[in-house]
């Protein structure tokens, strides 16, 4: 068999050749319409224009800071054409986290927007060698490229070589970047794609951002696979986005978040069911999704079908479409396994469990990322024999539907977007007031989950939960500061020295003061 290249699964190319004048992407923003025609001739300009960055070789690192747009998708295929490698950056961060993953990647080139000029600016005077470019200006020189005809070269780039860097933070409190290949991106796209029945007719929302899997795979370019109509926001807002899944001209076919926007949706005072019942297909993850805002939609004719998917693996599990009496029955399953994505539960000798009993869920086929960017530890750790282990414990019913029990890590989810406690420990401990401190993920009515933080203060130490959280604020993205902060007098311990942490959230359950605790905005 020849070897597998991104030619071979450039759908984009292939979708210019036969349906040139079909909508590919709509940027809503800036109101950019591009064709298949159009959209591929912009990639091959990419392809040329980094091409001609002279710190820009083979291999090398593109970053880009800034919200959802057009051109973000553009630069990603751009550089699988020509070997080279996209890292979205989750513009929430603050920059001391930003420089961490531009230096663990050995980024080369910023291209930031008007938003985060401040925060890359600051990371560039940080970073060795990184250049720091505004996106207005590289827009302006693909529009130049693109309209001079120029094109890169179509060469046989192994499909299987990195194509994106996506950082996730790990238990060790330090972000991993998780390798994606061309491969990797189209199989997870097409399994996606298959399920949920996206084709030429689809027109899909992005208002995840594509910083994240969801937004850049299980949207973005799943829907390019299929040939349908990507339309890009630059953002969530529940009242807009409301109106566009609602608007006729628009024709939404598919919407896809994490539960938190979901559930933020059905708390507008002007709600409407039947606004989203024409929907083929309103699919959560990210998150657990509560089974009665399942039920709830529904029981008045809206498509929710929730899944599950990591950056490590892209879209895992989905429920079905098409029957509304089987997904209400089944509400708070994340379905049943994607095409050419292997799935076992085990105990902790590696052993398959029997259906019906709780294991670790692991994944294996070429939809899984090849590893951790210069991780051997983490690699050697996530898999076993060719199979991932998620780290997520999960049971298998009698129809073969997954259910996702709790996750074995201590990660928790605030907003759709994962938290490790580790990370934000790491960052309490360096206050010197602080004797010992331990983080745990607790229930919130908004988010899902926030953090709980117990802090023992040193003898005679003076320290607030305002100092606490003015500490975070300065090294944490937002989302990551905990919501709660507690002084108590010590942690609770194994007879090893190990933190109960399940003590912690007992604690907090128990708690009558929790009002008291430490607040933060979001």
């Amino acid at each position: 068999m020849s070897k597998l290249t991104t030619r071979n699964v450039d759908t984009v190319a292939a979708h210019a050749s036969y349906a040139p004048d079909k909508l590919a992407v709509h940027d809503l923003t800036s109101d950019t319409r591009l064709t298949y025609r159009q959209l591929d001739a912009r990639i091959d300009a990419c392809a040329w224009w980094l091409a001609e960055q002279p710190e820009l070789g083979g291999g090398a690192r593109i970053a880009w800071l800034g919200r959802n747009e057009v051109d973000q998708v553009v630069c990603q295929i751009a550089c699988g054409r020509t070997g080279r490698v996209f890292v979205p950056l989750n513009w929430r961060l603050a920059p001391a986290e930003l420089a961490y993953q531009l230096a663990d990647a050995e980024c080369r080139l910023l291209v930031f927007d008007p938003q985060s000029e401040a925060q890359a600016q600051a990371v560039a005077a940080e970073v060795e060698g990184l250049r720091a470019l505004p996106a207005a200006t590289v827009r302006a020189e693909l529009d130049e490229c693109a309209a001079a005809g120029r094109r890169g070269a179509a060469g046989e780039i192994d499909a299987n070589a990195p194509m994106t860097l996506l950082y996730t933070s790990g238990t060790s409190g330090k972000p991993k970047g998780v390798i994606i290949t061309t491969a990797n991106t189209f199989f997870s796209a097409v399994n996606l794609s298959l399920l949920v029945k996206y084709d030429d007719s689809a027109v899909v929302l992005c208002d995840m951002p594509l910083f994240h899997v969801v937004g850049l795979t299980a949207i973005s370019r799943s829907i390019l696979y299929a040939g349908g109509t990507l339309l890009m926001s630059d953002g969530f807002d529940q009242e807009r986005t409301l109106a566009r899944l609602g608007d006729p001209a628009l024709g939404v076919t598919h919407y896809f978040c994490v539960p938190q926007m979901a559930q933020i949706m059905l708390q507008q005072p002007d709600f409407a069911a039947a606004g989203l019942s024409r929907l083929r297909a309103f699919i959560t993850g990210g998150a657990p999704n509560p089974p009665d805002t399942i039920r709830r939609l529904v029981e008045h004719g809206v498509m929710m079908v929730n899944g599950f998917g990591m950056t490590e693996a892209g879209s895992v599990l989905n429920m079905p479409l098409g029957d509304l009496e089987l997904i209400g029955r089944k509400a708070g399953s994340v379905g049943v396994p994607l095409l050419s994505t292997q799935v076992r539960l085990v105990d902790d000798d590696g052993n398959d469990v029997p259906t019906g009993e709780i294991g670790e869920l692991w994944l294996r086929g070429p939809a899984i990322s090849p590893g951790y960017w210069n991780r051997p530890d983490a690699n050697a750790e996530a898999f076993v024999d060719g199979w991932f282990r998620t780290g997520d414990a999960a049971c298998c019913d009698e129809d073969g539907f997954y259910w996702l029990v709790d996750r074995r890590k201590d990660m928790f989810i605030s907003g759709g977007e994962n938290v490790y406690p580790a990370e934000v420990e790491g960052v309490l401990i360096e206050m010197r007031e602080l004797a010992e401190v331990a983080v745990v993920g607790v229930p919130d009515a908004r988010w899902g989950e926030v953090g709980a933080a117990y802090l023992v203060p040193l003898p005679g130490a003076n320290v607030s939960v305002e100092d606490v959280l003015a500490h975070c604020g300065e090294r944490l993205a937002r989302y990551k500061i905990p919501k709660h902060v507690f002084m108590i007098e010590r942690l609770p311990r194994t007879a090893s020295g190990k933190v109960q942490k399940a003590e912690l959230r007992k604690l907090f359950s128990s708690s009558t003061d929790n009002a008291d605790a430490g607040q933060r905005a979001r």
